[in-house]
């Protein structure tokens, strides 16, 4: 099972084809390569091995990226409890 969080583009690396985005506070390049439309700064986006698969809306990335956020508080509440 792969679960892909949404990343937002904060640099676009011109002829490169490749972007680096932000995935909860984590910095990585990631290639571009299979993208047909351009991205933009703030786009956010979806990754599999690397590779910018597609864009999703905002709202919905920041639901799911909220959503990621409460699970991890959880998980560090459960971890400090035990």
């Amino acid at each position: 099972m792969c679960l892909s969080i949404p990343s937002q583009v904060v640099t676009i690396h011109e002829g490169e084809e490749s972007v680096t985005v932000d995935t909860m506070g984590v910095k990585r390049k990631v290639s571009s390569h299979l993208m047909t439309e351009p991205l933009e700064l703030g786009d956010y986006v979806l990754i599999h091995i690397g590779f910018v698969m597609n864009k999703i809306d905002k709202a919905d990335a920041q639901e799911s990226l909220a959503l990621y956020k409460e699970i991890v508080s959880k998980l560090e509440q459960e971890e400090n409890q035990a």
